[in-house]
């Protein structure tokens, strides 16, 4: 590009900046939360590094539990404390209760019509009525135990290609995954899409969306925060959101027709469900809002759960006390005569709290989902000007002296701690947790029934972060194990 020609191209924008710059400057004084140094028109986006909840944690060490942040043009209130945390989400939930209007939710989010997408009003409510009672309800998941039970059994099947009744090296981020999605698209629609036996063209597709999906959500896009920018398009990363989201809309759409004109060969699945609801009320329950559930749930549902378990284990490993706790705790209440079911779960409770342990260690979100407010409000004695993005940052939270004994340390045992401080995974605004819960409790369980577990030196395992709206393990989770007695029920056909 004629070097000329672009600099007369960009003059316009950053005068535009400058001008922003400025207008923030004189706009009226307020008592706003401490805000670090900012540069004139990046603000902090210089101080931007991955992992972002690192990195934030760090600014709020120096700032405060509440700070002020600004992107580019974008007004940001980090939040890092629980109790401002919940002022935000409790005390001003209406306010916050909108999202920000990122270019990503407009070309796969359904122009910003999803559940997690949709700002507060007519839409969001009905949204949140129809998962709560259609789709998350308890009676809806239970009909689905079937699914997450057999899911579980080709796990085992599985790793039993590698283990038996020897110590076998077998690697298991990818199993892990395979299983969550497996999950979440047979209550979906009934199909299979990740295994040696799933590999049609129409299950290929899928895992290419999906890798593509997460790989443009983690991506940073520079006119999100200076809209001038949209006519560059950095990275060439609005055209592949178009692609992407026509891409996703047409395989999903094939589904629901599938199911409409009776081709599908699975009955009674969430697809189903929501076509019959649409029969009643179609002004409603359109095809866009069934989509856009049904991509809801992918996105949210299916790489969480993942990660959940895989980090689960990983501490189970680095901490072998534990994890034989929990397979005494197992052994006890369901022994080797039969595989633990969803049933079993309550009366696990060193369980459970190595599943709550994990989540404050490793929240799966850990700045949880942006919000952004619709009018000013007050959080801890601050003003917080209309049209503020808001962020959580959780994994801070999770470590606050002040709530948790010993805050980096693995300590399930913190029963009372567990049970009196907040978990903040999500749960105070999306029901799908639910599921996720169910589908974290049972593998675990198990896993640590069905094989023993070690690690493959002597050395811990790597607990290092990676970088995303997730937080994935750099390294993939590898491990060695071997099969006890109760494995010979699968490998019988008894279940």
């Amino acid at each position: 590009m004629d070097q000329t020609f672009l600099i007369f191209s960009l003059s316009p924008l950053f005068l535009l900046l400058v001008l922003i710059f400025l207008k923030r400057t004189k706009s009226p004084k307020l008592n706003l939360p401490p805000c670090p140094h900012a540069l004139p028109i990046l603000g902090h986006l210089h101080l931007i590094k991955q992992p972002l909840h690192r990195t934030l944690n760090s600014i709020s060490q120096k700032t405060g539990p509440v700070t002020i942040l600004h992107f580019g043009t974008r007004r940001v209130l980090l939040v890092s404390s629980a109790s401002a945390a919940e002022e935000c989400l409790a005390k001003n939930d209406i306010v916050f209760a909108n999202r920000p209007n990122l270019i990503i939710g407009q070309h796969l989010g359904h122009n910003f019509t999803t559940l997690v997408g949709a700002s507060y009003g007519h839409h969001w409510r009905n949204l949140r009525r129809l998962s709560s009672l259609e789709i998350f309800s308890t009676t809806r998941l239970n009909k689905f135990a079937h699914i997450r039970r057999n899911e579980n059994q080709l796990l085992i099947r599985s790793l039993l290609t590698s283990a038996g009744e020897r110590f076998a090296r077998v690697e298991l981020k990818s199993k892990f995954s395979g299983l969550s999605f497996n999950v979440i698209m047979r209550m979906i629609c009934g199909r299979r899409y990740y295994g040696e036996a799933e590999d049609t063209e129409e299950a290929k597709t899928f895992r290419e969306i999906m890798k593509e999906m997460v790989r443009l959500a983690d991506a940073s896009n520079p006119a999100d925060f200076f809209p001038i920018l949209r006519w560059l398009d950095y990275g060439n990363l609005e055209e592949r959101m178009k692609k992407l989201g026509a891409k996703n809309d047409a395989f999903l759409q094939g589904l629901i027709d599938e199911h409409r004109n009776g081709k599908s060969e699975t009955k009674d699945t969430m697809v189903d469900h929501l076509l019959n609801l649409q029969k009643s009320e179609p002004e409603y329950y359109t095809d866009m809002i069934i989509k856009g559930l049904i991509l809801v749930l992918l996105t949210a549902g299916s790489e969480t759960t993942a990660l959940t378990i895989e980090w689960a284990m990983t501490l189970l490993l680095n901490h072998p006390e534990t994890l034989k706790k929990v397979r005494v705790e197992i052994d006890a209440q369901v022994g080797q005569d039969r595989l633990v079911d969803e049933s079993d779960l309550s009366k696990l409770p060193s369980l459970q709290n190595v599943i709550l342990e994990t989540l404050r260690l490793c929240p799966p979100v850990p700045l949880l989902l942006a919000h952004y407010s619709s009018k000013e409000c007050e959080v801890s004695g601050f003003d917080i000007p209309s049209g503020t993005i808001l962020l959580v940052n959780a994994w801070t939270i999770h470590r606050d002296p002040d709530l948790w004994e010993d805050p980096t340390s693995f300590r399930p045992e913190r029963d009372k701690q567990l049970q009196v401080n907040p978990i903040w995974v999500g749960e105070e605004e999306l029901s799908w947790v639910r599921p996720t819960q169910r589908v974290v409790g049972l593998t675990l369980s198990t896993l640590i029934q069905c094989f023993e577990w070690k690690r493959i030196g002597e050395e811990k395992i790597d607990m290092t972060e990676g970088s995303g709206l997730t937080m994935p393990k750099v390294e993939p989770l590898v491990a060695i194990c071997r099969a006890r007695p109760v494995t010979k029920l699968v490998t019988a056909g008894a279940l």
